[in-house]
């Protein structure tokens, strides 16, 4: 399916055949895999957003080849988590963003720790959300580099962030870096993305292969950015929060450009696969201009983050690697975060443990080498989760879906053409009743299998206080203090 607006830009367009390509098995290459969070297919200049401008990424997207059919979760936990274990979300105990339920099973053999097994230096900046205890934090799951805040957010204390964030959020944080909690200068996005910048250049004076996991809180609310940022907006006659929204947007462009041109700069485009992504569909799909509400441009999608249609789980990926993988291609495939798992060990080379967790992804390498590489089809499961602790089987059919590479089957009722209808507007699902019955009998065996794997169900709240990295702080505060701590200049 090709995406749901034109393109304003004019891209150069080429379509490159498997033997034009290198053989990508086993290359090796440095990954670089910028994911934003709350970022919609619509918060694009490129995917046809005619107010915020992300001059950079559109750029980025016109070299690349772009999945256009790529599934996520549709919350931001659920996602991760599928990314750092290629197997659907549930399977590792992640059924929410918070109550413990965030927390990837510690029988999951991570991305990282895969890579680490080809000979990967692995480096996380930004959101892990995956797990805020020792045994589930980033530094005990494989990678060698941590830069990262508490919970699901900044500034979110009482689920289980640092307590001095809760105040002047997004700026001067504090935050994990490896085994010492320390106090940071400046705007959230610059210092992950500075921090990227600095290790991966450490990284280049070595002979060894990185992974590079820029993982955005930005422009997850709440909504703040620079002044600088939010200015044109709000002269345009935008609401605050539009404002700060479009104003976090624009800056990871600016940072995103900044580091398509120090790898430039490093000459390290021609090894190096970079990947820019979101982790869900948008939030705060309307404001207000001049005083009148206002829809914000979602791509023609229906929904938004936490929701079971297109809209919370259809998103941007756009992947470039200079003269390996072609430019301004476009694969229709129906792909997903669960990929991405196969995909990088494939590249890699990595050797996986005989008890690994069982893999639901495929590697995309044979849609990389060519666009029209034979997919067959799949089902994809869709479920939004976050039901109250004890009320899983009244969930089981709400805010659902699964997903082929024709169908959408929502809530177990409503069934959408996606090839001819990929706004959702007209239910087919009348019409079409051994469709319905095909897909809901999918979906009955699939719910039926993750029982055994809901590790992290019906456990007790946590108080603020009693919040792992909350007593963490707290014990580093009274023993040695707070330190300062700032990336290496460039």
């Amino acid at each position: 399916m090709k995406y749901l607006i034109p393109i304003a830009l004019a891209a150069l367009s080429f379509c490159v055949s498997s033997s034009d390509v290198h053989a990508l098995d086993g290359t090796r290459p440095n990954i670089v895999l910028v994911m934003t969070d709350d970022q919609g297919m619509g918060d694009l200049s490129c995917m046809g957003n005619e107010v915020v401008r992300t001059p950079n990424i559109d750029r980025f997207y016109e070299q690349s080849t772009r999945f256009t059919d790529f599934q996520v979760s549709p919350t931001c936990a659920p996602t991760r988590s599928a990314i750092m274990s290629g197997r659907a979300p549930f399977k590792n105990g992640v059924t929410h963003t918070i109550m413990q339920r965030e927390r990837m099973a510690l029988d999951t053999f991570t991305l990282p720790q895969a890579l680490q097994t080809a000979g990967y230096q692995t480096g996380i900046f930004g959101k892990w959300h995956l797990g805020d205890e020792d045994a589930y934090l980033p530094g005990n799951r494989g990678f060698d580099e941590v830069l990262i805040h508490g919970a699901g957010g900044i500034g979110q204390v009482t689920l289980g962030d640092f307590p001095p964030n809760k105040e002047n959020v997004y700026f001067d944080n504090v935050l994990l870096h490896n085994d010492t909690i320390v106090q940071t200068k400046g705007y959230c996005t610059d210092v992950f993305f500075q921090s990227g910048l600095a290790w991966i250049k450490n990284q280049l004076e070595t002979s060894d292969p990185y992974f590079a996991y820029i993982a955005l809180n930005a422009p997850h609310g709440p909504l703040v950015a620079p002044e600088k940022y939010t200015a044109r907006f709000l002269e345009l006659g935008y609401d605050q929060g539009t404002a700060g929204r479009y104003g976090m947007i624009e800056n990871i462009d600016d940072n995103f450009g900044r580091l398509m041109a120090k790898l430039g700069e490093w000459n390290s485009l021609d090894n190096t696969l970079v990947i820019f992504m979101t982790d869900n569909g948008a939030t705060h799909l309307s404001g207000k201009l001049n005083g009148l509400r206002v829809r914000h441009f979602n791509a023609n999608l229906k929904g938004g983050k936490n929701s079971p249609n297109e809209g919370g789980s259809h998103v941007p990926a756009f992947w470039y690697w200079k003269g390996v993988l072609g430019e301004g291609v476009d694969i229709d495939a129906l792909t997903a975060h669960i990929d991405i798992y196969p995909t990088f060990c494939e590249l890699a080379s990595a050797k996986l443990p005989d008890d690994v967790q069982d893999i639901d992804g495929r590697s995309l390498l044979p849609l990389l080498k060519d666009a029209d590489a034979k997919w067959p089809d799949r089902e994809l499961f869709v479920h939004c989760g976050r039901w109250p602790t004890g009320g899983r089987d009244d969930f089981k059919f709400k805010k659902c879906a699964v997903r082929t590479e024709r169908w959408r089957f929502v809530n177990n009722a409503e069934l959408y053409d996606i090839s001819a209808d990929p706004s959702e507007t007209t239910d087919v699902a009348q019409t079409n009743p051994e469709v319905v019955a095909k897909l809901r009998q999918s979906y009955d065996r699939w719910w039926a299998t993750l029982t055994p794997l809901l590790v992290n169900e019906n456990l007790p709240k946590v108080a603020p206080a009693e919040q792992p990295l909350a007593i963490r702080y707290h014990n580093q505060l009274k023993e040695k203090s707070i330190p300062e701590w700032a990336p290496e200049t460039l």
